[in-house]
């Protein structure tokens, strides 16, 4: 689209993710409509099992299941959690966590890079840790207002990132500069002879000027948001675990 001027004619970008900039000015109007309300972000599920599909929130109360996520990765940053006895599901938090991974937050807390619960053999049966590493991304698809939160599990961080260290490296671009396809492949667990569905990322395009100007003051925003997390935060909720609300028993989903 065209503005014409009295001696130039200026161009205003419109289309792809540059449309972001009008759904911020509606987000006052939102606030203003919806006062008192609290908002989260939605979160995709990654699959329990060997699957090739993601798990996203649909309209009203329903989910349903796509093959990809396409989107800006607005912000990421590690993701531990680490508790004293095994993980029975609800909604306890984790004794320790960290978003960082540097600095843990609750028991026994400190130094990441110190901690014996953060080292490989301390997980069950001497496999693994005992402190989950996890990754959490940030991803705004084209045409919604609102981010939505993938937990990385174990299997797939180190997929995401050697796709930073590529794209920085050989490039000089990080993920909230270029649109992100993420899908899901079988993964084989030498460790402990299972397969699961692993994380797989590629890029689609980079983005124009006129997104990353739009798109800026969210990569601020999901920064900011995630210095304030609480280890609430590192519940996983995104994880197919069923307890059995009579016994406590935990049915495993199935494989």
């Amino acid at each position: 689209m065209t503005t014409k001027t009295n001696n130039e004619v200026a161009t205003v970008e419109t289309g792809g993710f540059s449309n972001i900039a009008r759904l911020t000015d509606l987000k006052s109007e939102l606030m203003e409509c919806c006062v008192g309300m609290e908002f989260s972000m939605d979160r995709i599920k990654m699959p329990s099992g060997v699957s090739k599909f993601f798990t996203v929130p649909a309209d009203g109360e329903e989910e349903q299941q796509v093959a990809e996520i396409v989107g800006i990765i607005l912000h990421s940053h590690p993701s531990f959690s680490y508790y004293t006895t095994t993980y029975q599901g609800g909604s306890n938090p984790p004794d320790c966590g960290s978003f960082d991974g540097r600095q843990g937050i609750g028991s026994p807390g400190g130094d990441c890079r110190k901690c014996p619960h953060n080292r490989f053999g301390s997980g069950t049966e001497g496999q693994g840790k005992a402190c989950q590493n996890r990754k959490m991304l940030y991803i705004l698809q084209e045409g919604e207002l609102l981010p939505m939160m993938l937990s990385l599990p174990v299997g797939s961080v180190r997929k995401f990132e050697d796709f930073v260290k590529l794209w920085f490296a050989k490039h000089m671009k990080l993920p909230h500069q270029m649109v992100v396809k993420i899908s899901l492949k079988k993964a084989h667990s030498n460790a402990t002879n299972r397969d699961f569905s692993q994380a797989v990322f590629q890029r689609v395009r980079d983005l124009t000027d006129g997104e990353k100007a739009a798109t800026a003051p969210y990569v601020q925003q999901m920064r900011e948001y995630a210095q304030n997390l609480t280890t609430a935060a590192l519940i996983p909720v995104d994880e197919e675990i069923f307890v059995d609300t009579e016994t406590g028993e935990i049915i495993p989903a199935l494989k």
